[in-house]
Parts: structure tokens; C-alpha cells; sequence
């Protein structure tokens, strides 16, 4: 592609940056956890869903806010049989002589 054919998507990004129901990288941020969990109301959605369209950044911030969510779930699913018994044994002994 000519660079001179991108110059007009850049003119279209900046301006698509600046219509008045555009949220800032910032804002996107703000919403990230209410949009995974699908918590937010239908305009905030859609001003999120347009933002990510234009904004490579956060197309890969959301790809890394969603790799980390997923790996710490994986973490804190942790099978409580698999836990070794005198493990459990001192700390609940550590809980008794804490009180």
C-alpha cells in the first residue's frame, strides 16, 4: 500500500477520536472489567465496541486484561485433595495459636 492512501485513515481515526460519544483510552480502562463481564449498559457497550475497533492499543490490551483474567482463574482452581494433609494441618494449628 502507497503511504499516501493511509493518509486519509488517519485523518478518519483522529476525527473518529474526537466525536463527543468517543471514550478515551483512559475510559476504555475504566470499563474493561464491567465489559468482560458484561455489566455494562447498551450506549457505554457500544462506545466501548467502537473505541476497540479504531484503537489497536487496546485491541491488545484487551487480549492481555483477558490472557491474565483466564490464567488466574486457572491458578485459583486449585483441587483442595490435592493439598498435602500436614500442609493443612499446620496452618489450621497457625489459626488456633493466632487467637
Amino acid at each position: 500500500m502507497r503511504q499516501d492512501a493511509r493518509i486519509p485513515n488517519r485523518r478518519l481515526h483522529g476525527l473518529l477520536f474526537k466525536l463527543p460519544a468517543m471514550i478515551t483510552c483512559s475510559q476504555f480502562e475504566d470499563f474493561i472489567l464491567a465489559y468482560l463481564e458484561d455489566d455494562l449498559p447498551r450506549r457505554q457497550k457500544l462506545m466501548f465496541e467502537v473505541h476497540l475497533r479504531i484503537c489497536a492499543e487496546c485491541r491488545a490490551y484487551l487480549a492481555a486484561y483477558r490472557t491474565a483474567m483466564d490464567l488466574t482463574k486457572a491458578q485459583t482452581n486449585i483441587d483442595l485433595n490435592e493439598v498435602p494433609e500436614d500442609l493443612v494441618t499446620t496452618i489450621l494449628a497457625s489459626l488456633k495459636a493466632d487467637k
